[in-house]
C-alpha cells in the first residue's frame, strides 16, 4: 500500500468497505491529491476539501443510508477535476462532475448518487446566471429543468449543496438564494456561516 493511500485512510475515515475500495484506486488518489490553494478553495488539494465537508455532513441528523450516500458524493465530487479540461470555450460534457458520474455509474452507484454527482454545482451555476451575468430569464428556466431532474432527491442535493458550499471561502450567496428561491426544501442549521 501507498503512503498516500495510508493517509487518506487516516485523513478520510472510511467507514466501510465501499468507501475504502474507492480511496485505493489509483485515479480517485490522483485526483483527491490534485490543487492548490485557489478562491473558493483556500486548503488546495482536494482529499482537504473532502475532508471538510465530510465534517459538515457530520452536523447533520441524517438517516444511515442518506448519510453513507451523501459520504460517496462528498469523495468522488471533486476527485476528477485534475483531468477536466482546462481549455476555453469549456466543454461541459468533460466537466468534472459528469466524469466522476460516469466513473460511479461503471461501479454500479444508484441513480440518486449519480444524479447529485452530476448536477452538485448547477445551483452555484445558476445563480451566477441569475445575479454576476444578469439572465434572470435563463437562470429560472434552468432553475425549473434543475428542479424537475431532481425530483424526490432535492432534499438530498440542497443536504449536499450546503454542505460543500459551507467550505473554504466560498461565496455563501449561491446557498442563501437557493435557500430562500427553493420552497420545497426543509432547511437545515448554519454549518459556518453566521447568517
Amino acid at each position: 500500500m501507498t503512503s498516500f493511500y495510508l493517509d487518506l485512510l487516516d485523513i478520510l475515515k472510511p467507514e466501510n468497505k465501499e468507501e475504502a475500495d474507492l480511496l485505493a484506486i489509483p485515479e480517485v488518489q490522483a485526483g483527491l491529491r490534485w490543487g492548490i490553494p485557489r478562491y473558493g478553495h483556500p486548503e488546495g488539494e482536494v482529499y482537504k476539501h473532502v475532508r471538510e465537508v465530510l465534517d459538515n455532513i457530520d452536523k447533520i441528523n441524517l438517516s444511515f443510508e442518506h448519510r453513507a450516500l451523501l459520504r460517496l458524493v462528498a469523495i468522488i465530487h471533486d476527485t476528477f477535476k485534475y483531468i477536466e479540461p482546462k481549455g476555453s470555450p469549456r466543454d461541459w460534457s468533460k466537466h468534472h462532475s459528469i466524469l466522476a458520474a460516469q466513473f460511479m455509474e461503471a461501479r454500479g452507484a444508484i441513480p440518486a448518487l449519480l444524479k447529485i454527482i452530476t448536477w452538485h454545482d448547477e445551483a452555484y451555476y445558476i445563480w451566477r446566471m441569475i445575479y454576476p451575468y444578469q439572465q434572470p430569464i435563463q437562470g429560472q428556466a434552468r432553475l425549473d429543468q434543475l428542479l424537475a431532474l431532481l425530483g424526490e432527491d432535492l432534499q438530498l442535493y440542497y443536504v449536499f449543496f450546503k454542505c460543500d458550499t459551507s467550505t473554504g471561502d466560498k461565496n455563501s450567496a449561491p446557498l442563501k438564494w437557493f435557500e430562500k428561491e427553493v420552497k420545497d426544501i426543509s432547511l437545515i442549521a448554519d454549518l459556518n456561516f453566521g447568517y
